[in-house]
Order: C-alpha cells, then structure tokens, then sequence
C-alpha cells in the first residue's frame, strides 16, 4: 500500500491559522452536536519520567476523515531544552481503513491547540480586547502569540515564564514576527496586569494565574496540563464563565485538567459550572459573554477531532500541491 509521508517542514508550510480556525470551529460544531465518533483517549504511563504516551482516535464524516494521534507528553523534558510533547499522526482510508498519510503531529498540536483557543477568543473576548499575557515560554506559547492576534486587533503581549532569558527570548524572536510591542514580564502577575486576554500555556505544578490578577471583561484560554500539577486557582475557576471543547473530554481526560476538576469534585463548583461547548458557542445554540465585565474561560484539554481536521486540512493541500514523499509499506 502507498502512503504518504509528511514531514514537520512540509506540514509547517501547508498549515495556516485563518484555514485551521476555521477547520477547527466546524469540527468543534460536528463534536458538540454529536455527528463524530471519538473515544476517549488511552495512554500508557512512563512513570519513571513522569510521562504519558496518548492514543487519540477520531472519525468525523463530515470530511471523511478517520485519524489516530499517537503522541507523548513528558513535562520534564522542558528542563532539558527538549519539547515535552512528540507526536505523529496516521490518516486512513475511511472506506477501507488503509493507512494513505502518515506525518508529524507535533506542528499540528501546537496549532491545533492555539487555534480552538483563536476560536474561543474570537468567540467570548471583548471586541476592544487589545493587551495580552503569555504565561510560558514554550512551544504553545509561541502558538498562541501567534494565532490570538489573527482574531483580535492586539497591539501588546507580555511573556511571563519561570526563567527569565526564556521569556525575553521569546519576547524578541515574536518582535520580529509580530507588528506589535512583544516585551517579557518580570513575573506572571505582572504580565496580567490591565490584560484583556491572558494565555496559560505551562506545565507548572502550582497555579501561575489567579483570580485577583485579572482585570475586568479579561478572556483566558488555559491549555497546560500537568498530572501533578495545575495553571489556575479556584477562584478564577469559580469566578469565570466556564467553556470546554467537550464536557465528557473534561470528565476523562488523561491528563486531568486538575484546576477545573478539583474545584467540581471538591464540591466548589457544580459540574454545571461549565457553561457551554465551543462547538455550541459557534451554532449559536449556547450564548457567551453576556457583560463587558465578566471574565471569561477557555479550559483546553485537547481533542482527537481537532487533530483530524487539521490532519485533513494538511492532506488536502499536500495532495493538491505535490507536496510529501509517497511510500510503499
């Protein structure tokens, strides 16, 4: 059987943040209304190193896309200088489940991620939004720095980490992508401060945002994740509109995400407290903000329907321009 191989520079080159928000709202759509087959994801625990190796499979007919993501999560990596998630992704035949694309995932989950948290800003931030806080100085960071402006007119990011020199690194190598002021904070709570969009994009095991940091009408997209750990406090799980990709995704997620489950588990919260799907925020069949003031959260976990259409977006356009190398297995 042939199948095509696509490397992380030939998938770098075929994606780009307006298609993927895209992509990624009509999957968030099918998701919410049910039309997608997607189990929960299994994994295989690295204890030693505190890592996880994820199998996360979806089916989504309305492009015919049936695609599984291995992919590894090892926060310790970070120390190390290495990236704390690797991942490729298989794309099937829906008709006959032979294997016809095999590529990097590790491009496709930054993006995928930072995208549905494009989606979600676009969805619930304030029009006027225009000051944004990174937390993080990784992968995801840079993600986010990237796609959140594609939906507001942002004109400062702050970058807040645990080292320092990460943080200013960062801040200069996005000057020079971003037409805006990109600075590193000398801490998170000073990265938040007057922010009306803050991104929690770390592996941290405490909280790296809390609530009396926020400013009012403030949108936060919170993406890390950490078995042991969490990004948020429970006031600002209990003082926010609460929106998720998926309320059984959240329920069962491995990792959890701990910020927001220990505040329903300990009773803090009610599950209820989520108030709405990303997918039901896109039809319209769920509102979103309802003040200028109230503040508004994203809590990402990740899900397998996200890497299916991005999966599908990039072999779409490498079939369309020639791009890859074909291979006989």
């Amino acid at each position: 059987m042939k199948v095509l191989v696509l490397d992380r520079a030939a998938v770098e080159g075929l994606l780009d943040f307006d298609g993927l928000i895209d992509a990624v709202a009509q999957g968030m759509v099918d998701l919410s209304i049910g039309s997608v087959s997607m189990p929960s994801r299994v994994g295989a625990n690295v204890a030693p190193h505190d890592g996880l190796l994820l199998a996360m499979s979806a089916y989504v007919p309305s492009s015919a896309t049936l695609a599984t993501k291995l992919v590894t999560v090892f926060p310790r990596n970070a120390g190390a200088g290495l990236p704390s998630h690797h991942a490729v992704i298989a794309v099937f035949d829906e008709a006959t489940g032979a294997p016809i694309a095999l590529m990097d995932g590790e491009h496709i989950t930054a993006a995928r991620t930072a995208a549905c948290s494009a989606l979600a800003t676009r969805l619930l931030a304030r029009p006027d939004a225009s000051t944004m806080a990174v937390l993080g100085t990784g992968v995801q960071a840079r993600a986010h720095a990237l796609a959140i402006p594609r939906v507001r007119d942002i004109q400062k990011v702050r970058i807040a980490g645990r080292d320092p020199e990460k943080a200013a690194a960062l801040a200069y190598d996005l000057t020079k992508q971003l037409d805006m002021s990109v600075t590193p904070a000398a801490s998170f709570q000073d990265a938040c401060r007057d922010a009306s969009i803050v991104c929690t994009t770390t592996h941290s095991l405490e909280p790296v945002l809390r609530w009396q940091w926020l400013s009012p009408g403030a949108h936060v997209n919170c993406v890390g994740l950490n078995p042991q750990g969490r990004e948020l406090d429970d006031e600002t799980v209990a003082g926010s509109l609460v929106v998720v990709e998926s309320r059984q995704a959240v329920m069962t997620a491995t990792p959890p995400p701990n910020d927001l489950l220990s505040a329903i588990r300990c009773g803090l919260v009610p599950e209820d407290h989520i108030h709405a799907e990303v997918g039901e925020l896109v039809s319209g069949s769920r509102p979103g903000r309802t003040s200028p003031d109230q503040i508004t959260l994203y809590r990402s976990v990740g899900v397998a329907v996200q890497d299916a259409v991005a999966a599908r977006l990039v072999l779409d356009r490498a079939r369309e321009q020639g791009v890859g190398v074909t291979v006989d297995l």
